[in-house]
């Protein structure tokens, strides 16, 4: 299934797939859905894709407008992947790849906050609820009117105990649950 970019500046650009099994593109129709909710909040944003696979929703997020991303990925192979689509469409200029284990480098103090934070970890691995719970107890690293999504399967859908975030949207398009949090204003 070849990606592509479906908007802004590298509209129409192909983007390379991760040569294995491991990594799950997210489907075009999912991703307009996301850029669509997400809408102006792109536009000069920091943007951050955790689990980044491909790159594709961090290099959708620079086509669209975001000042900065910065893509988090454990794999060699996936983290070669981003950095060969971030040339291709040439955008690697606003971009940070970083090779670490996702939760490592949450529990680090960032150097910066995030408007947006995409977070889409392999499936039934019980990743998006560590995840989310890390982002909960290292907050600094969302802004204050920023936004988490969470990519995950909707069976894998479960009630979180949170802190400082709070659910404020769900949207479901197929087997793709896209589950939206801000920062709770207690």
């Amino acid at each position: 299934m070849p990606i592509r970019v479906i908007g802004g500046i590298a509209k129409g650009r192909k983007l390379k797939l991760v040569p294995s099994e491991g990594t799950r593109p997210i489907m075009d129709r999912v991703k307009e859905a996301l850029f669509s909710i997400l809408g102006e909040r792109v536009v000069d944003a920091n943007f951050l894709d955790l689990y980044a696979g491909t790159g594709s929703v961090g290099i959708e997020a620079l086509s669209r407008g975001a000042a900065h991303a910065t893509f988090v990925e454990n794999a060699k192979l996936a983290v070669q992947t981003i950095k060969a689509n971030l040339l291709h469409v040439g955008l690697d200029s606003f971009a940070e790849v970083v090779r670490a284990d996702v939760r490592d480098y949450l529990r680090a103090a960032p150097s910066a906050c995030f408007e947006l934070i995409y977070i889409a970890p392999p499936q039934y691995c019980g990743l998006w609820l560590e995840t989310l719970r890390l982002l909960d107890e290292n907050i600094e690293h969302l802004c204050l009117d920023g936004w988490a999504i969470v990519q995950i399967d909707p069976q894998e859908r479960q009630a979180v105990d949170l802190q400082n975030l709070q659910p404020i949207d769900e949207r479901k398009y197929g087997n793709t649950l896209l589950w939206f949090f801000e920062r709770s204003s207690a």
